[in-house]
């Protein structure tokens, strides 16, 4: 019964919201394992669409980004309107910033007759995101992900040494003096309150982490989610130097910096993006759905870590998707994937007798990893 309630939970907030105002997995490993070139044809969850405006620079052919949630779908529309039909600084201002002192003109007068209808609809009604008023005056407090980040963000600034760690940690450029900080940091960041806070399913829901996943820290760590969490923050704060760590510092501090800040953000790349986001497309299925009414030859598939959900919850949908995803793959397409298991044992036996697992090159990037949420990464090359 509690778990049905739970699960409902999770479907209601992400079923009815923008989920993820930003990628959690960081491209700079994707691109260096994915290997991609003029001939990759890439098909991958959309999220937050930075990654795969990230993955066109190294010019691949085509990239079908496919979400189940039309808001992820409309996220990406907009970004890439915006390269389309306006200027870096136009860009940036969205979605470096926030926020931007004329959306609703540009709006209006720019993005809307270049967008699809249900992208044109949803942001005539979330254009709040980005007027920059109000207690959350930046886009990434918004959607479930960037609430729970602006919540957590109020509660840690009701001290005011916790936010002056915060501000010096980001700002540090030694990574002896980050480490000291980050001790320092460490209990006013892992408190009672941010303890029960982060073992809430609630509170994981609007992350966009299903009970599956909370249920493995629950059972790996001695304090749940936020001991989970602990340890992520431990490896990326002490082990890696923050000054390109954009990931953490946009949920931190509310924007990025233009020299800290996404691939696609940076003006050295803008007219690149430009001339190559018509090669993006945008699809509302499940991966299943897509591959079935697409069939193709892909070259590289990237599936974060939705089938650690699938793997309690629909085992036969597990079967089906990569069934569909071996029909549906060129000679040595690569295959790509994350999970809260440190080790994944839910893929389907039949797929091992295609596909050979690189765990070496996996792990060896996964070490610099600015993200360092998951526990595994799982990079695979068809047969």
């Amino acid at each position: 019964m509690i778990e049905r309630i739970k699960n409902k939970v999770f479907n209601k907030i992400h079923s009815g919201n923008l989920v993820y105002n930003t990628c959690w997995e960081d491209p700079r490993c994707d691109r260096e394992m994915l290997e991609l070139n003029e001939n990759s044809r890439v098909v991958m969850l959309t999220s937050a669409g930075c990654n795969a405006l990230d993955y066109l620079l190294d010019n691949p052919k085509s990239i079908d980004c496919v979400d189940m949630n039309p808001r992820q779908n409309a996220l990406l529309e907009l970004k890439s309107v915006l390269f389309q039909h306006s200027d870096h600084q136009t860009l940036f201002d969205f979605f470096g910033k926030g926020k931007h002192g004329a959306a609703d003109d540009i709006f209006h007068s720019v993005l809307k007759p270049n967008l699809d209808a249900y992208s044109q609809k949803y942001w005539e009604n979330n254009l709040s995101f980005f007027r920059g008023k109000g207690m959350r005056r930046s886009f990434y407090w918004y959607g479930s992900a960037g609430s729970a980040a602006f919540l957590v963000k109020r509660v840690l600034e009701l001290s005011p040494k916790t936010r002056q760690l915060i501000h010096q940690l980001f700002e540090c450029k030694d990574l002896d003096t980050q480490r000291a900080l980050y001790e320092m940091l460490e209990p006013r960041l892992i408190n009672s309150f941010t303890s029960w806070l982060f073992n809430r399913h609630f509170f994981q829901s609007m992350l966009g982490v299903p009970e599956a996943q909370q249920n493995l820290a629950k059972k790996n760590y001695e304090n749940g989610m936020a001991g989970y969490l602990q340890e992520c923050f431990r490896r990326v704060f002490t082990e890696i130097s923050v000054t390109e760590n954009y990931f953490w510092k946009v949920y931190l501090l509310g924007a990025y910096t233009e020299d800290c800040c996404p691939n696609y953000l940076q003006n050295a790349n803008f007219e690149v993006i430009k001339n190559r986001v018509g090669r993006l497309k945008t699809h509302t299925a499940t991966l299943s759905q897509f591959l079935q009414n697409n069939p193709g030859n892909y070259t590289h598939f990237v599936l974060l870590d939705h089938q650690d959900w699938m793997a309690t919850y629909n085992r036969p949908a597990l079967k089906e998707e990569w069934e569909l995803i071996l029909q549906n793959s060129a000679p040595n397409a690569k295959i790509l994937m994350r999970s809260a298991a440190s080790e994944i044992a839910f893929i389907p036996d039949f797929v091992y007798e295609k596909v050979t697992f690189d765990k070496t090159k996996a792990s060896t990037t996964k070490r610099f990893d600015r993200v360092g949420t998951y526990a595994s990464v799982l990079l695979g090359a068809t047969n």
